[in-house]
């Protein structure tokens, strides 16, 4: 590069605007012009506007040509230099300003295109000269060659921009945020990320088959008070249905756009709008807006829908979250309730006895003769108070048994990973790491997958609670042979400071204890579930090496013979 840009241009390198203005201020220097400009293509609109410019008023600065219009215009489509001496003989010229008198045009060409023009004018005639017009072409020359290098330090800092936003974008996905904060901070990553007036995000109310506003970026009130809407029937439903993007040049008059008064009144005009897919389910749309007409790049695309798939990962992980949480909430509220079943079956059981006896004694009191005629009412009235306790105690203890478990074909393997998987985040805020050894088995299993997994979940918890300053938490599964039945074996080990031996003796029996380390009720409900299975829990446990409760269950029970197979471990019926 030579003499007419000079060493300035390794201060704007990357800065493609003030690299233009100090092409425009070299051009005028140079040819002693008393005003210049720079016209840009805009490859939105298809007009040249001014994009720098020395001398010019702001009416001026603000002027479009279309390409054929004007001198100017005249230039970009011929790509041919063109120097007036005199504009007022000059059919192309649009004046823009009535004091001048000549100008020089020539264009700023790229790979061979024409990208734009450097435009100088005078108020003089026969200002410029053939030297001049030489001059301007070489600094033409060597402008396009230097604004193409600005133009490519520029595109790496923006992509370095967006490669920091995806990063941040990551980090939302691996925190434990809400799902309102985390859809909130997607929604400012893909303002910035896409440089745009608004970013917004909508979810799809499964119940309603609605598209429900749930994180905005840049919006004004008028914009969040909009009503929600149809999957079905809205230009952005589209993405939904075919779960692809989808863009619109101008919003304001695209009658498909349901919002168009909205969209004039608070400057928004091109949209890009991206599915948020996980799992191959659609979970609602990520927009973008622009505040002037933008024709959006195949890399733009790419890049918000990439963004977007993040986004998909992030609210599926803050939904399942927030499932956590409320499963935690029923699992402390099952135990409470099944704590109160024990209790109030423990009760029932002490009651019962003493009534029992009072019961006998009384009715051979009434049916000895002991009683008088004046007493025999009160007497047929206790003994009937009687009969309504037994009922009352009958209908406790009822409550207080499990339910039959309801049989179905059962993969360990599968259901192992679903409870890792539900309990990953827990874990993981508790520093405890999770290692699945799941070989492969040869069969499925016959069992009631919720019962199960709520003993296994139970198991993990207090595993958990064994492992405050965390740990290394081990869920195994393999197929196992007794007395030649195949069974499937399923382990649950941690590294916690082990079970004392005179707790493991009273381990699973159901009664509340009180005793410092006392474990309550989960794993008597465990034990209880196992049994109702025809299976068999054990432990194994060292002082400061971990406990290992491993959970044996039948491979070739049937829903058919379910209520009536032998087991080893339970006497036939």
């Amino acid at each position: 590069m030579s003499s007419h840009v000079g060493p300035l241009e390794l201060k704007v390198l990357g800065q493609p605007q003030k690299l233009l203005e100090l092409i425009v201020k070299n051009g005028v220097r140079i040819t002693k012009a008393s005003s210049g400009s720079i016209m840009l293509l805009n490859p939105n609109t298809g007009l040249l506007d001014i994009e720098a410019s020395v001398g010019l008023s702001e009416k001026a600065q603000r002027m479009k040509l279309q390409q054929g219009e004007g001198i100017t215009g005249w230039v970009a489509n011929t790509g041919r230099p063109c120097l007036v001496n005199d504009v007022r003989k000059d059919r192309r010229y649009v004046q823009v300003n009535p004091s001048v008198r000549s100008e020089l045009a020539v264009p700023l060409e790229l790979s061979g295109q024409v990208v734009g023009i450097l435009n100088i004018d005078s108020d003089k005639r026969d200002a410029f000269h053939k030297e001049d017009k030489k001059h301007l072409i070489q600094l033409a020359k060597e402008a396009a060659a230097w604004l193409q290098h600005s133009w490519e330090v520029h595109q790496l800092r923006i992509r370095a921009q967006q490669l920091e936003s995806l990063v941040d974008m990551s980090q939302t996905i691996i925190s434990e945020d809400a799902l309102e904060e985390t859809l909130n901070r997607i929604a400012q990553d893909a303002a910035v990320l896409m440089r745009a007036r608004l970013a917004s995000i909508m979810l799809i109310d499964e119940d309603s088959e609605m598209l429900v506003l749930k994180a905005c970026h840049g919006a004004p009130a008028s914009y969040l008070e909009r009503p929600n809407l149809s999957v079905r029937d809205s230009l952005v439903g589209v993405v939904i249905h075919h779960k692809k993007h989808l863009t619109v040049l101008n919003v304001q008059d695209n009658q498909h756009y349901q919002h168009t008064e909205l969209a004039r009144r608070e400057g928004l005009v091109s949209l890009l709008s991206v599915p948020l897919v996980f799992h191959d389910q659609a979970l609602g749309v990520l927009s973008v807006y622009t505040d002037h007409l933008h024709r959006f790049s195949n890399e733009e695309i790419r890049l918000l829908s990439a963004m977007a798939e993040l986004s998909a990962i992030a609210i599926a992980k803050a939904k399942l979250l927030e499932k956590i949480v409320k499963d935690e909430e029923q699992l402390k509220a099952s135990e409470r309730l099944s704590a109160l079943g024990w209790l109030a079956a423990e009760i029932a059981h002490e009651i019962r006895n003493p009534l029992t006896v009072i019961q006998m004694l009384f009715h051979t009191m009434v049916h000895g003769g002991g009683i008088s005629e004046g007493y025999q009412r009160d007497a047929s009235l206790i003994e009937g108070k009687m009969k309504h306790m037994n009922k009352i105690l009958d209908q406790v203890l009822a409550f207080a048994r499990s339910s039959e478990p309801d049989y179905e074909a059962l993969n360990p393997v599968s259901m192992i990973e679903d409870v890792a998987l539900l309990v990953r985040h827990k874990l993981g805020g508790q520093k405890i790491k999770i290692k699945l050894k799941l070989k492969e088995t040869k069969q499925d299993f016959y069992g009631d997958r919720a019962q199960l997994e709520q003993a296994i979940l139970n198991l993990v918890l207090n595993a958990a609670h064994a492992m405050p300053k965390g740990g290394t938490l081990t869920l195994g599964v393999k197929d196992k042979k007794i007395d030649k039945r195949p069974y499937i074996a399923i382990t649950v080990k941690d590294t916690g400071p082990g079970i004392p031996k005179e707790i493991q003796e009273d381990l699973f029996q159901p009664f509340l204890s009180h005793r410092k380390g006392g474990t309550g009720l989960g794993l008597a409900l465990v034990h209880k579930t196992i049994q109702n299975h025809g299976g068999k829990i054990s432990i194994s446990s060292k002082k400061d090496k971990g406990t290992i409760f491993e959970l044996v269950l039948p491979a070739d029970v049937v829903p058919d013979m379910a209520q009536n197979h032998n087991s080893p471990f339970r006497p036939p019926k």
